[in-house]
């Protein structure tokens, strides 16, 4: 059963990355025919100018190649995979699935907001906020009924800790803001995609240490789906990701810590995320009660390396070095706990 587990993983892959680069070719020349341009906020960094009109909701591409592998891969492999996974695991795998397309569906809304109605802002914040509380609802209801919900986490030495009822409004505020920070993570020209290569490379390892067969599958479809989208997205883009492709990617991250029973681990392989997110959160309060002082020079943070002068390529590759790291202290606490 080993080998077919690493058939399937390797057809996950091949077919994700396969199906968005070659996607690119026919969506990004449809996004420029409909005029679907990036528009630049005046709040951001006045060097992004020149991105202004870049085709956005290239998130497309990769949200087809991911859905297009996986159910190639379940089909291919049906006969073992009845066995492998159980009807539990698949149930999961579309619990993951319907958090990051629910997301991915909120970003489309706020990306045809933006670039048809003309509107920067795209959805207003409590018209965003609305539709996130529906869909991270949908989502631990879901967990709840298939019995995979627990207020337990696992800590190394300690071992297991159960929160009680507080686990819950820390979940749901937790994916939300989660899915909000990976949409941050996307403001340079393959940082979004770089960073969650890596961090899906962890759920990959996590998920194959631990047997969750389901999470593996999606973790080299997403993993393998991100590296397809850097062919058109890496600097100097030709695409951008946009709301579509970024909050995707958020619930994909989120979800599967919360079907392997491990939501913890979005700490260590969402780190870049939580950090970038985490410099706009303490900006803002420190500015409020400063009456008008900044601890970063921009957030996100990653601006603030712009304005140091790093090159858009440079931040890519720091961004992923603490990625990795975050991976690999994750693959260790996976293994002591």
């Amino acid at each position: 059963m080993g080998m077919i587990v690493s058939w399937m993983l390797v057809a996950a892959a091949i077919g994700a990355f396969a199906v968005t680069a070659l996607s690119g070719c026919f969506v990004i020349p449809a996004l420029h025919k409909l005029h679907f341009g990036q528009t630049i906020r005046e709040s951001g960094p006045t060097w992004h100018n020149k991105k202004q009109g870049t085709p956005t909701m290239g998130g497309l591409c990769f949200i087809f190649g991911i859905l297009v592998a996986c159910g190639l891969v379940y089909a291919g492999f049906y006969r073992y995979a009845q066995d492998l996974l159980g009807i539990v695991q698949v149930r999961a795998a579309l619990l993951a699935l319907f958090l990051a397309f629910g997301s991915g569906f909120i970003g489309f809304l706020d990306d045809y907001i933006k670039v048809v109605k003309h509107r920067n802002l795209g959805l207003l914040a409590w018209q965003k906020l609305i539709m996130q509380f529906v869909v991270t609802g949908g989502f631990l209801v879901g967990l709840h009924m298939q019995g995979l919900l627990t207020t337990i986490i696992m800590l190394p030495f300690i071992g297991a800790v159960d929160l009680g009822w507080v686990y819950y409004p820390i979940a749901f505020f937790g994916i939300i803001f989660l899915v909000n920070a990976v949409n941050l993570t996307d403001g340079l020209d393959g940082l979004c995609s770089c960073v969650t290569f890596v961090s899906m490379l962890g759920y990959l390892l996590a998920a194959s240490m631990l047997s969750f067969y389901h999470v593996a599958v999606l973790a080299a479809a997403t993993a393998a789906a991100a590296a397809g989208f850097l062919v058109w997205n890496f600097y100097p883009a030709k695409v951008f990701m946009g709301d579509t492709g970024s909050m995707f990617l958020g619930g994909m991250v989120t979800a599967l810590a919360f079907i392997m029973g491990r939501p913890e681990l979005v700490f260590f392989f969402g780190i870049v995320y939580i950090w970038d997110a985490m410099t706009v959160v303490i900006q803002r309060v420190y500015f409020k009660l400063t009456h008008g002082k900044r601890i970063f020079r921009m957030t996100p943070i990653h601006h603030a390396f712009e304005m140091r002068g790093w090159k858009e390529v440079k931040i890519d590759f720091f961004f992923s070095l603490i990625a990795i790291i975050g991976v690999v202290l994750g693959l260790m606490y996976v293994y002591m706990a």
